[in-house]
């Protein structure tokens, strides 16, 4: 089955600590070709929480495909545990109440559990050890890399401007939130009317959008411009936007392709185990 949505939404996400967060940037479209407009923030800045109300207010007008960037869930299958040797739950939606449970974090936060509350599971610098030691993926971040995508990050790097940690965490909270509402796949079954949300990467998007490896990023309007005309999309012809913008514009632009494409719902090397406990990146097949 193939779902259809009438709308996509593409949000660049953040997990800085406090309760708005410039690098969060969220774009919307419509079935067609027009571009993908970006969202302006309820208060100028994109809180957490905001984003959070926006979706369930979108989910309830039209079926939408929400795409956010972040991992959903950290590995389990290669240690049969997300945190080895804490008692933590061993699937994902149990786990993302566990963290929202233990996390104080004010706007959806969660560094408190990785500087606090697992602490020693984290890579925060040399005096940690070994960061190879801390370098675990998904099964699904490790096929990526295998058939030329790259090396992913992980949840467990806490170093960095990226902070895919905190994004992370921070985003299941939110997933814990909103899951009440929307189904979050491949955790849920794809439904057969209704909205759902996805992890993407920005990066497939930008690489199905033209762009070359290890160059993703678009800064000005010709590059951005190239890469919608390269996925089928009308031109944006706003403000340039910062690269979290231009990000989310692209990939809401190529969301509304690829949800076209069956072999994207089915990744081969998709397990009912990894769908329950790690999930799996929306475009990776």
């Amino acid at each position: 089955m193939t779902p259809r949505f009438a709308r996509f939404a593409a949000i660049d996400w953040s997990g800085a600590k406090g309760a708005r967060h410039k690098g969060i940037a969220v774009a919307l479209c419509e079935a067609g070709e027009a571009a993908p407009q970006l969202i302006p923030a309820p208060d100028g800045i994109w809180s957490r929480q905001a984003v959070a109300d926006w979706l369930l207010d979108k989910a309830a007008e039209a079926p939408t495909l929400f795409g956010f960037d972040f991992s959903f869930a950290p590995p389990f299958v290669a240690r049969g545990a997300y945190l080895p040797g804490d008692a933590v739950p061993e699937d994902a939606p149990a786990f993302w109440a566990y963290v929202d449970t233990i996390c104080a974090d004010i706007d959806l936060g969660a560094a408190s559990l990785l500087e606090v509350a697992h602490r020693r599971h984290f890579y925060f610098g040399k005096a940690d050890g070994e960061k190879a030691d801390f370098m675990h993926n998904r099964a699904c971040e490790a096929h990526y890399n295998a058939v030329g995508g790259g090396k992913p990050s992980t949840v467990y790097d806490a170093i960095g401007a990226a902070q895919v940690a905190k994004a992370s965490f921070a985003g299941m909270r939110l997933l814990h939130h909103v899951r009440r509402h929307v189904p979050v796949w491949p955790f849920d079954p794809l439904p057969s009317a209704g909205s759902l949300v996805v992890e993407i990467y920005t990066s497939i998007a930008a690489r199905a959008a033209g762009r070359p490896k290890g160059r993703t990023k678009m800064r000005d309007p010709v590059a951005l411009n190239d890469a919608l005309t390269n996925l089928g999309s009308e031109r944006h012809v706003d403000t340039m936007p910062d690269d979290h913008g231009a990000d989310a514009i692209v990939t809401a632009a190529w969301m509304r392709n690829a949800a076209l494409c069956p072999d994207l719902w089915a990744p081969t090397d998709l397990t009912p185990q990894i769908a329950r406990t790690e999930g799996w990146t929306f475009g990776v097949i």
